[in-house]
C-alpha cells in the first residue's frame, strides 16, 4: 500500500495498529524489524515484560538491538539480571548512561535531586539519555502494557511518538500481568530477584520500595507522590519524523 497525500502518516500508523492488534508479539516484532531494521532498538528496564521481549528477540533471532538506561542508581539485583540475560541469550545489552555521573549531578543540582525534584532527576538520568539513544533510529520497541497505568491505557501496538520523533512499537501492549508471568514460567525466563521480595515494579534504588498485599503493583514507585511515570512514555508535543511513513507496509498474517 502506497502513501498518497490524502493518506497521512497518522492514518498509516493507525492502519498498521489495527492490522497488528491481537497478533503475537513475535509477529509484531518481526514485522517491525523487517521494515525498520537496522534502525530499530528495544529499550528495556528489565521488568518481567522486558525480559519476555529479550527472550522473544533472541529465540526468534530478530535483528533488534537491545539497550538499557543505566542511571547509576540501579539495584545490584538489576545488574545481576542484566548479566544473566546476556549469558542466557548470548547477546549484548548496551548500557546508555547520563551525561552527568552522580557526583557531577550533585555538584550542579545539589544532593539527592531525586528527593527534591524527582521529575528533574528522571529527565537527566532517563529521558535525555533515551532521546540521545533514539536519535539515530526510525523506531523503538517498548515493553509497556495498557493495564499498567492510566497514561498507558490508550497505547497502541504501533504509534507515532511525537516526543522522540519516530515510531513506537509496543508488542505486549494488550497482554495482561498474568500472561506475562505465564510466559516467564513456560520459557523459564530470568527475572529480577527483587520480584520475590515484594517489588513488582522496579526502577532506581531511591525511588522504589516494596509493595504490600492489596496495593497497586506500581505503588512502590515514587511512593507518597502523585508521580507514576519516569517520563519516557508521556506524550509531549514535538516533531514527527518523516520515517513514520514507512509504516505503510504489509501487516498481513504470517503463517
Amino acid at each position: 500500500m502506497s502513501t498518497s497525500p490524502a493518506f497521512s502518516e497518522q492514518d498509516a500508523v493507525a492502519d498498521a495498529a489495527r492490522r497488528l492488534e491481537g497478533r503475537p508479539p513475535e509477529e509484531i516484532l518481526a514485522v517491525a524489524a523487517e521494515r525498520f531494521g537496522p534502525r530499530i532498538a528495544f529499550a528495556t528496564g528489565f521488568g518481567p515484560e522486558g525480559c519476555v521481549l529479550v527472550d522473544i528477540i533472541a529465540r526468534h533471532r530478530l535483528p533488534v538491538e537491545v539497550f538499557t538506561l543505566d542511571t547509576g542508581l540501579l539495584f545490584p539485583q538489576t545488574h545481576d539480571l542484566w548479566r544473566r540475560l546476556e549469558e542466557r541469550y548470548s547477546l549484548a545489552i548496551r548500557g546508555v548512561h547520563p551525561r552527568l555521573d552522580l557526583d557531577e549531578q550533585e555538584a550542579v543540582h545539589g544532593k539527592r535531586l531525586w528527593e527534591r525534584q524527582p521529575d528533574g532527576c528522571c529527565a537527566l538520568r532517563k529521558v535525555e539519555p533515551l532521546a540521545e539513544a533514539l536519535s539515530g533510529l526510525d523506531a523503538w520497541v517498548t515493553a509497556i502494557r495498557r493495564d499498567q497505568t492510566a497514561e498507558r491505557a490508550r497505547a497502541q501496538v504501533v504509534q507515532l511518538d511525537p516526543r522522540f520523533g519516530l515510531v513506537k512499537v509496543n508488542p505486549l501492549v494488550a497482554w495482561t500481568h498474568a500472561q506475562v508471568w505465564e510466559y516467564v514460567r513456560e520459557h523459564d525466563v530470568p527475572v529480577n530477584a527483587l520480584h520475590a521480595e515484594g517489588y513488582p515494579s522496579i526502577g532506581c534504588r531511591p525511588c522504589t520500595s516494596p509493595v504490600a498485599a492489596g496495593e497497586d503493583p506500581r505503588a512502590g514507585r515514587w511512593r507518597h507522590r502523585a508521580k507514576t511515570e519516569c517520563g519516557l512514555h508521556l506524550r509531549q508535543a514535538g516533531p514527527v519524523s518523516d520515517s513514520a511513513q514507512v509504516l505503510t507496509f504489509d501487516t498481513g498474517k504470517r503463517e
